[in-house]
C-alpha cells in the first residue's frame, strides 16, 4: 500500500509547472491523453454556464460564451459539460461559442435528468442513451461527440446494459471515447469488460477522497480521472487554515493551491474548475503556475486522510 505522501503516478514527474498556453510539450506529464488526442491537465467544467440552480439559461448569454472563447485562448483544451446542464443549455452555448474545433476535446455526458424541480434524476436505458446523443451532437455542433461519459448509474437499468449503449455509439463513429462518472471500482471493471474507458468523473477533492480507490484503478491503468467539485468551497473550508497557509507563501488563493495540489496528487487527474465568471477563470488558470513542494503536497495529502 502507498503512504500518504507517495504521489499517484504512473509518469515520470513533471517539469516545473509554468506553462500557460497552448503550446505544452507533448511528452511532459503537464499533459494527457484521451484517446489519440493529448489534451492539457487542467480544464474548464461547463454546469456553471447555466441559469441558478442549473436550470435554465444564464442572465448573459454572450458573457458564458464568451468564458468558453477565453478559456480555449488561454490553453484550456478539455471542457467538460452534459445534456443535463440546463438542461441543454451548456451544451448549446458551448457549440455556439466554439463549434468543433480539432483541437479541443468537448466531452459532454448522458444518463442523468435535471428537471424544474431542481432533481437529478438517474435515467440509463439504452434507448434514452441513444436518443440522447443525437441532441448533444446538434446542440455542439459535431458529427462525432469526442468523450461521452455515462453520468450515473441507474439502479433501474441493468449497467451493463447501460454502458453496451455507450460501446455500441463508439462502434458506430458517433462518439470517439467513452467515459463514465459516479462510479466504484466494481462499476468501473465491469464496464471495461466491454468497452474502453477513457476517463472516470468521480466527486474528489483536498477533503473529499471517498473515490481514492476508484483513483487507484484509474493511476494504475492510465485512464483519466476527472475531479467534480474539485474546489467546492464547504470542503475547502475543512482544511482552509492549512491551505490559507500554503497559498500565502506562493502568493496565491486557497483554491488555486487545492488545484495545484490535485495536479500534483496524480498525473491522471483532469480537474475541471468551473465558473461563469470571466475574473474567476483567469484565477483559476494561474493555478498552473503554482509549484508547491514535496513537503506541502504531503501535507495536504494527509489532511485528508
Amino acid at each position: 500500500m502507498r503512504s500518504v505522501n507517495e504521489r499517484v503516478t504512473t509518469r515520470p514527474k513533471r517539469i516545473p509547472r509554468g506553462v500557460r498556453y497552448r503550446h505544452v510539450s507533448t511528452d511532459s506529464a503537464e499533459t494527457f491523453d484521451i484517446g489519440e488526442t493529448t489534451v492539457n491537465r487542467l480544464g474548464f467544467g461547463a454546469m456553471r454556464l447555466c441559469g441558478e440552480e442549473i436550470i435554465g439559461p444564464p442572465d448573459d448569454e454572450e458573457t458564458a460564451r464568451e468564458v468558453v472563447r477565453r478559456a480555449v485562448d488561454r490553453g484550456v483544451d478539455f471542457i467538460d459539460t452534459a445534456d443535463s446542464y440546463g438542461p441543454g443549455v451548456s451544451e448549446r452555448l458551448i457549440g455556439q461559442a466554439i463549434g468543433d474545433p480539432d483541437d479541443v476535446v468537448v466531452a459532454t455526458k448522458a444518463g442523468l435528468l435535471r428537471n424544474s424541480d431542481e432533481e437529478w434524476l438517474a435515467r440509463g436505458d439504452p434507448d434514452y442513451v441513444r436518443n440522447q446523443v443525437l441532441a448533444s451532437r446538434d446542440r455542439l455542433r459535431t458529427e462525432t461527440i469526442d468523450l461521452y461519459q455515462f453520468h450515473r448509474p441507474d439502479p433501474d437499468t441493468p449497467f451493463e446494459d447501460s454502458v453496451g449503449a455507450f460501446a455500441q455509439l463508439k462502434d458506430e463513429g458517433l462518439v470517439r471515447q467513452v467515459g463514465l462518472s459516479n462510479v466504484t471500482v466494481d462499476e468501473l471493471e465491469t464496464a471495461r469488460e466491454h468497452v474502453d474507458v477513457a476517463t472516470v468523473q468521480n466527486r474528489y477533492n483536498v477533503s473529499d477522497r471517498s473515490s481514492r480507490d476508484v483513483l487507484e484503478v484509474c493511476a494504475d491503468n492510465d485512464i483519466g480521472f476527472v475531479p467534480w467539485c474539485p474546489i467546492d468551497a464547504d470542503d475547502l473550508a475543512a482544511h482552509g487554515d492549512l491551505l490559507d497557509e500554503i497559498a500565502t507563501a506562493h502568493d496565491a488563493t486557497r483554491r488555486q493551491v487545492a488545484l495545484a495540489w490535485l495536479l500534483e496528487r496524480s498525473d491522471v487527474i483532469l480537474p475541471i474548475p468551473g465558473t461563469s465568471n470571466p475574473a474567476h477563470l483567469e484565477s483559476n488558470l494561474e493555478a498552473r503556475a503554482v509549484s508547491l513542494s514535496d513537503e506541502e503536497v504531503g501535507r495536504l495529502t494527509e489532511a485528508g486522510v
